[in-house]
């Protein structure tokens, strides 16, 4: 049975605790970050998948991982976004529940898939870099619960999990979606930062470790990555885990405006990774010039293709293709 937009908000609890309407400012400003958020993170992630499926020195095992980070963003920006920026504009949820409970499914998998994405490529740089040899032997044979109460939330346009449903349940979320991950991250990036370190001031040459230029900017690339998603993640996390030790006293002093800007940082930095790699990668940023290029002046890129392919000696490669360039 489909449930009419009172109805259901009515159903959610998730009335405005004064029930003050809002100042008429915040409608045209969620609406503005989630339009900039939606835009930057299909563009920005759709260049990093024709990036990787475009450019031979960037198909290798480790990127595999970005493609499914970039994959899992996508996906937020694809289904749910749109049905949240349609919520603010109609201040209230039209769409039914199944859209609900569907968006909600959708949004949980992509921040799970982003999350576990981010930890895999802190895991794949710690053993390339710290167990170069074990590294190689495993990539050779490599290859690539979601449950809870779910209603719409008037505060967030969206159908979130709720926190005060189970305070198990909450504690349980931000410990394996986000605490532990962390932990496993900033384990493998301290150790890369303690072998770099002493890489740099060992005097003895036998004795240094084999750390290529690519494999330093390789790992400073993901461990900003790392600190851009702990940053636009650790307040919602951080309001989760205080409300799941004490949901009655918690939830209700939780200010409306941190609650907004909490979820709205997280949607947020789905569309931060594909600019990082641009700034921080040569690689990514030369393939992103050329996507652009290609799609401003497509005559013109086939020509060049064309002249490309009749120039390059069958059976040569134009340049040698390093393994694990990020």
């Amino acid at each position: 049975m489909q449930i009419t937009p009172q109805k259901f908000i009515l159903h959610s609890g998730s009335a405005r605790p004064s029930g003050t309407a809002r100042p008429p400012w915040v409608a045209p400003t969620l609406s503005a970050v989630l339009i900039i958020t939606t835009a930057g993170d299909v563009v920005g992630n759709l260049l990093v998948i024709l990036s990787v499926l475009r450019n031979r020195k960037l198909r290798n095992a480790g990127n595999s991982f970005l493609v499914s980070l970039a994959s899992a963003d996508l996906a937020a920006a694809l289904y749910p976004y749109p049905l949240i920026l349609a919520a603010i504009f109609q201040d209230g949820w039209a769409l039914g529940e199944a859209h609900c409970k569907a968006s909600a499914f959708v949004m949980g998998l992509s921040a799970i898939g982003s999350i576990f994405s981010i930890t895999a490529i802190a895991l794949n740089r710690y053993c390339h870099i710290c167990h170069s040899v074990v590294y190689h032997q495993i990539c050779r044979s490599w290859h690539t619960f979601f449950a809870g109460s779910l209603a719409y939330d008037l505060r967030i346009h969206c159908c979130p999990f709720i926190q005060t449903a189970s305070a198990r349940y909450t504690m349980a979320v931000v410990v394996v979606h986000f605490l532990l991950p962390v932990a496993v991250m900033s384990f493998c990036y301290l150790r890369i930062w303690v072998l770099v370190l002493q890489a740099r001031r060992r005097a003895k040459p036998e004795t240094k470790p084999r750390l290529k230029p690519g494999d330093v900017q390789s790992f400073l690339t993901m461990f900003v990555v790392f600190v851009v998603f702990a940053i636009c993640w650790a307040p919602l996390n951080g309001i989760g885990l205080a409300v799941a030790i004490k949901p009655e006293a918690i939830a209700p002093r939780v200010p409306e405006g941190l609650f907004v800007a909490s979820y709205f940082l997280a949607y947020f930095n789905s569309c931060l990774n594909a600019v990082v790699y641009g700034l921080l990668n040569q690689n990514f940023r030369r393939e992103y010039r050329r996507i652009v290029s290609a799609l401003w002046n497509p005559w013109r890129c086939i020509q060049d293709a064309s002249k490309g392919s009749q120039a390059l000696p069958l059976g040569k490669a134009q340049h040698p293709v390093r393994l694990d360039t990020l």
